[in-house]
């Protein structure tokens, strides 16, 4: 197994969903908190549409592990944060047999 670096810093944030009062619902993201990552891009791709392009980057982004039910435990659905890029976590799984740390798995997505 690979040496782990956490030299990233990146926000946790969960969405919120709120009723629109049209039987609707309002989706916020609300941060949990910050944790020291290490980021790997994946692979990539294009998919084009009529009027963008979307690019998609799959990543493999390791931080400390966390117990099940713990709010810092990342889940699917969930995202994280860094500045202005979004990361859509996809699956979470133990990295090591001791769950010292969690590999994420998720994506990035940029119109071009």
């Amino acid at each position: 197994m690979n040496d782990v670096h956490l030299n990233r810093r990146l926000e946790l944030e969960d969405p919120q969903r709120t009723s629109d009062g049209a039987g609707g619902f309002n989706e916020t993201w609300v941060t949990l908190g910050e944790v020291w990552a290490q980021v790997e891009a994946r692979t990539g791709r294009e998919r084009a549409g009529e009027d963008l392009s979307i690019s998609t980057v799959g990543y493999r982004i390791t931080v400390r592990g966390a117990p099940f039910g713990a709010s810092s435990r990342p889940k699917p659905d969930q995202r994280f944060r860094e500045g202005i890029r979004l990361f859509r976590i996809q699956a979470v799984a133990e990295r090591d047999p001791a769950g010292r740390y969690l590999t994420c798995f998720a994506i990035e997505e940029t119109v071009v």
